[in-house]
């Protein structure tokens, strides 16, 4: 009986929580904002902040490398400076606390099936005939650029697919290079470069890629892998010419770095 009366109290006989515990919890969501932020992620209301995550990672970051604690230090605060005397990259975090990269995957071909779909993947999966069966494995393709002249692209593979990207975007990271920038034809008022200095050509097996100097407005007339690595790069109006199997898309994103990468060899 006791039990049937307790369920059926009345809302107003209800005790009311104690203004003590409100004010508590306001304090905390004040002081700890991560923690607010991070339970209202969980539950579906409010999507991830990357910043949030990037400075995370940096305030945790352990530099092991000289190169590292010079950047953790203060003391290099430039990446172009550590292109351009050609020192190896070999942290992540290093790119992470000069730029503000921003990233994506590489669609590599097309998931069919029953579960597929006929969707496109950003993944490839391969198996190893063995004694004790198939051995599948997965590998993806992942590029970062901050849209200001730097990109770098990464092939990462593992057993999952999770970490066959992680693996891709860290790679990425690592690989980072500098790209220079021109015009079509340099109009009044207009400072920011917008398209390739001149002609470059890129080639990975039988890929051939070609990049020509278009003006403003153009657009990019490339495939749709290459507008990714375009786009990260900053380059805004290009036209293209592609040649050999274009449906390997690992062998189009090495080919396209390529030929941005040889725009370096203008002298200024």
């Amino acid at each position: 009986m006791a039990e049937k009366e307790t369920k059926n109290k009345p809302k107003d006989l209800i005790e009311p929580v104690p203004e003590e515990l409100i004010k508590l919890e306001e304090e905390l969501k004040v002081a700890v904002p991560e923690i607010s932020h991070a339970k209202s992620y969980f539950r579906g209301r409010e999507p991830r902040d990357p910043a949030l995550e990037r400075q995370r990672t940096i305030d945790a970051w352990i530099p092991k490398t000289a190169l590292g604690k010079l950047v953790k230090g203060g003391k290099v605060k430039d990446i172009d400076s550590i292109l351009d005397s050609h020192r190896k990259i070999l942290e992540p975090e290093i790119v992470d606390s000069l730029l503000n990269l921003e990233s994506d995957l590489l669609l590599v071909g097309q998931a069919k099936g029953k579960f597929g779909g006929g969707k496109r993947r950003a993944w490839r999966q391969t198996q190893k005939k063995t004694m004790e069966g198939n051995v599948v494995t997965f590998s993806s393709m992942a590029v970062v650029g901050d849209r200001k002249g730097h990109i770098g692209i990464g092939y990462g593979k593992s057993k999952e697919t999770l970490p066959a990207r992680a693996k891709a975007l860290r790679k990425a990271k690592l690989n980072l290079i500098r790209i220079k920038r021109g015009y079509e034809s340099r109009e009044e008022g207009s400072t920011e470069p917008h398209t390739v200095p001149f002609i470059v050509e890129g080639k990975c097996g039988s890929v051939r890629i070609k990049l020509i100097p278009a003006p403003r407005g153009t657009g990019l007339v490339v495939g749709d892998e290459c507008k990714k690595i375009l786009r990260l790069a900053g380059i805004q109006d290009v036209y293209g010419v592609s040649k050999g199997q274009t449906r390997t898309t690992f062998n189009v994103a090495k080919a396209c770095i390529e030929a941005l990468n040889k725009t370096n060899l203008m002298k200024l």
